[in-house]
């Protein structure tokens, strides 16, 4: 079976294994989930993350990030723009995630990137989602 909404699935699994404070969280690797995943890795939302070729399309192993007594660093993630409703912005209509305290991340026609990052850029796109 084919899978509709391969970010959806990441955001899912990593929700899931945060809540059940795994240390890692395997993911079928694609371009688009290594580019968010180094976004989330660049903002220090998880320790680290490894790609590893099983033959077929490969497998990306992230390593979930805890503060004191495995106290959650993710408080959430949501999914923004869904295959049935896609959400597009300008640039300077990307909106701000718990007033800056937390990244959405964009899909430009420059790459994958945050939202300040786009601001700064001046570029607008596809709001993948949010994650504080």
């Amino acid at each position: 079976m084919q899978m509709t909404d391969v970010v959806a699935d990441l955001l899912t699994r990593i929700r899931n294994a945060n809540d059940a404070k795994h240390d890692t969280v395997d993911v079928p690797a694609s371009n688009m989930k290594k580019a968010i995943a180094q976004i989330l890795l660049d903002e220090g939302y998880i320790k680290g993350y490894q790609v590893t070729d099983d033959g077929k399309q490969g497998m990306l192993t992230i390593t979930l990030k805890y503060g004191e007594g495995k106290q959650k660093i993710i408080q959430g993630l949501k999914r923004v723009s869904k295959p049935g409703l896609r959400i597009y912005a300008a640039s300077q209509d990307i909106p701000k995630v718990r007033n800056g305290l937390g990244i959405a991340i964009v899909s430009t026609s420059r790459g994958i990137m945050t939202d300040k990052a786009a601001r700064k850029q001046n570029v607008g796109g596809e709001v993948l989602a949010f994650v504080w």
